[in-house]
């Protein structure tokens, strides 16, 4: 069996020209002579390339629709959605698919929650829902009630619903509100 010699790789241009001025400029050590340095080599043109014929023009992208900004909700707002059922949901006439009561929970559980609640009220098909913030036993109002309608107003929440209202006394009354959720398509 025979050994293979490792072949080596042919110098390109400029490396040859580096080699040749890095030698060139070295004093080789005492019993050690300069190897041979490779020919200067010649210069090779490539022939001139071929002007590229003018490119074709893609065919448009479809431009993806812009992301409307939503409204702000308020108590009562509820831009998009027709009159009969906006005053349905004010008035608390609408059925109620589900509740979730806030009472004793500090901002942030109480946000998460809410989050939470309103998503699986949109996947579930859930039409309208009944959030209890409570009224707050502080002077004025409670954090949770200040909060909620904000909370309601951000990305997730505000893709998700269409207006919110106090609730009738029967259901809480400033202390809770309704929550009309969208439809899925």
């Amino acid at each position: 069996m025979s050994a293979k010699v490792p072949r080596r790789r042919v110098l390109t241009v400029d490396e040859a020209r580096i080699w040749r001025a890095i030698a060139s400029s070295v004093t080789p050590l005492p019993g050690h002579e300069l190897p041979d340095l490779p020919p200067e080599p010649e210069e090779v043109f490539a022939p001139e390339p071929k002007p590229l014929p003018a490119p074709v023009p893609a065919p448009p992208k479809a431009v993806p629709p812009l992301r409307r900004e939503l409204p702000g909700l308020a108590h009562g707002a509820t831009p998009g959605l027709d009159k009969r059922s906006a005053e349905r949901m004010k008035k608390g006439e609408m059925e109620i698919d589900a509740r979730l009561d806030l009472h004793g929970m500090t901002q942030d559980s109480a946000h998460a929650h809410l989050l939470a609640f309103i998503a699986r009220a949109y996947d579930s098909g859930r039409r309208c829902v009944l959030v209890i913030t409570g009224k707050g036993n502080r002077e004025g109002t409670g954090v949770l009630r200040a909060n909620t309608p904000r909370w309601l107003n951000q990305s997730p929440c505000r893709e998700r619903i269409l207006g919110f209202s106090f609730a009738k006394p029967q259901h809480g009354g400033e202390g809770a509100l309704y929550v009309l959720i969208k439809r899925r398509r």
